[in-house]
């Protein structure tokens, strides 16, 4: 079969196509013959190695398809299921992928491989973001940064729907219309506008309660300088690098702010994490409240192509290789 690996890290230009024997299902694992795969950023931290893994590495952590064979002591799946996964292991660049049952969701009836592909990571870290990591409530008011990209375009339609006023923050106009045809309620440009003076004028200087910036290095203090007394920070990726190194005080003089750094396996731990919070996403792609979309779709031999264009900021909505 086909799949992506690379053999050292760095840029997109690292991702090579090869053939590689096609994996087995093993005790508790179902063979996934591969419809479509999730791009997510979380892919260029490990080709890069700013999450180290060992190499050489295969890639990916999310994609669709139907089950081709089921190892021994499954009977969650059977063959011939349309399921999809968005927690590993490394892999899912390609044409199979081996992953563990308790991993995968059986995709309900009305959503495609497509759509689950593109929807599975971004949206149950959405779905823990608003529900679980900060309880979002009507009638608050929160920021989202890049409202245009993967993550923030579920953010935004799900906490309107929620109703919440939302602050959205985004790279470019063609990106802030985006936002706005969304349902954000503020759109801030953040490479050309003061993003925390924004902030506090749409607030009449109270700041928001919630932050979720998935940005890193170039939001970080405009994001602190958003926050209301005793607000939260939700710092979920590194699009634009790390954050900095910061001293504790400046939560203090922030206003007593907290600060985290979530992962989603930490609110998926067990199967029925999974199942509840695939199940609350599903429910609001069903009714209509959150849309999902796949702004660019690339062959898997353009791995790399992809990779270029999520970091190049050159994407809008979710990205999909198709094996």
């Amino acid at each position: 079969m086909k799949a992506v690996q690379f053999q050292a890290t760095g840029g997109p230009e690292v991702l090579e196509v090869v053939d590689v024997p096609t994996p087995v299902a093993g005790p508790g694992q179902v063979l996934v013959r591969q419809q479509a795969i999730g791009v997510n950023f979380i892919d260029t931290y490990h080709r890069s190695g700013l999450y180290p893994v060992q190499l050489p590495s295969r890639l990916g952590m999310e994609g669709a398809g139907v089950v081709e064979a089921v190892g021994a002591d499954v009977t969650r799946f059977k063959a011939g299921d349309l399921v999809a996964y968005a927690s590993g292991p490394l892999g899912a660049y390609a044409e199979y992928h081996a992953v563990a049952a308790g991993r995968a969701i059986a995709l309900p009836e009305g959503i495609d491989a497509t759509t689950g592909a593109a929807a599975m990571l971004k949206g149950m870290t959405a779905e823990f973001l608003l529900r679980r990591c900060y309880a979002v409530k009507a009638g608050e008011t929160i920021l989202v940064h890049a409202a245009a990209g993967g993550v923030g375009s579920i953010l935004v339609q799900w906490a309107k729907h929620l109703g919440v006023t939302v602050i959205a923050t985004a790279g470019s106009p063609d990106k802030a219309e985006r936002a706005r045809s969304l349902g954000a309620d503020h759109v801030i440009l953040y490479r050309d506008q003061d993003v925390a003076a924004e902030v506090r004028k749409i607030t009449d200087g109270k700041g928001v309660p919630v932050a979720y910036d998935s940005v890193g290095a170039a939001t970080f203090e405009g994001t602190l300088g958003s926050l209301a007394r005793r607000g939260l920070f939700v710092s979920f990726g590194n699009a634009s690098g790390p954050v900095p190194p910061f001293a504790p005080a400046r939560l203090a003089q922030g206003g007593s702010l907290f600060f985290t750094r979530p992962t989603m396996g930490d609110y998926q731990v067990t199967t029925e994490e999974l199942d509840e919070s695939a199940a609350a996403l599903f429910a609001v792609i069903k009714s209509g409240a959150v849309k999902i979309d796949i702004g660019q779709t690339f062959p898997l031999a353009q791995a790399r192509q992809a990779h270029e264009a999520l970091e190049g900021r050159a994407t809008v909505g979710a990205s999909l290789l198709v094996p």
